[in-house]
């Protein structure tokens, strides 16, 4: 006697394992993107960090927002041209959208669709883009470095923001794939929300918040606190 499962057996037996899979797989997804995307916010921290030292030894001052701001009149170089001397492989997307890469303008507070791209920590607004519409350059990863350089002759903040995994990839959010540092006059960079910072991760990385800036101070939290990503959605 041939000893068997049966049609029916068998059936059952695959709807309980596509159950499984269909309630367990979502999450693991989840767990790898976040992954990827905590990688690339240390990486791209990191190679920040390492440019700026790097424009200091060269130059031998410390690099600061108030040297390096578009002051009225221009005296002062922007900080754009300053990084992507020592950022391998940095391309200027000017004007141009560099195959899809970059966002459509560079001016982007003025273009409604670039505005939409990205949204706010809890995905409730569309994001604040004035403060990183300055000059946009990306690597050949697709990293996409948005800068803010603002233009005056008082001591104005230098904001730094990186989509870790290129604008072409989603959730585009901040504090999921998009992040913000700030160079202090100091000369350090600082992930937003660390003190001292403008934007801070009480006000600014928050789950209720509808702030055009929510997402703005995730940046410290991500780096630092080890239930950030697990507690990610």
């Amino acid at each position: 006697m041939i000893k068997g499962f049966t049609l029916a057996e068998v059936l059952i037996t695959l709807g309980i394992i596509g159950v499984v899979a269909a309630m367990t797989l979502p999450a693991l997804i989840n767990r790898v993107t976040y992954k990827e995307m905590e990688t690339g916010l240390q990486k791209n921290y990191s190679i920040l960090q390492q440019a700026l030292q790097r424009a200091q030894l060269d130059t031998g001052e410390v690099i600061k927002p108030s040297n390096y701001q578009n002051t009225i009149g221009g005296t002062n170089p922007p900080i754009k041209e300053l990084l992507m001397k020592y950022i391998v492989k940095a391309i200027d997307c000017g004007g141009g959208t560099e195959e899809g890469a970059c966002l459509e303008n560079s001016n982007i507070t003025e273009n409604e669709n670039a505005k939409k791209i990205y949204k706010t920590f809890n995905n409730k607004t569309e994001v604040n883009t004035y403060i990183m519409d300055d000059g946009q350059f990306i690597t050949a990863d697709g990293t996409l470095f948005l800068i803010e350089n603002s233009m005056g002759n008082g001591n104005l903040p230098v904001y730094i923001t990186v989509d870790v995994n290129g604008v072409k990839k989603r959730p585009n959010r901040w504090g999921h794939d998009l992040f913000t540092f700030q160079l202090m006059e100091s000369g350090k960079l600082l992930p937003m929300g660390a003190e001292g910072t403008t934007y801070s991760a009480t006000e600014y990385c928050s789950a209720t918040s509808t702030s055009s800036s929510n997402g703005a101070g995730c940046a410290y939290k991500a780096l630092t606190d080890k239930s950030y990503w697990k507690n990610l959605n």
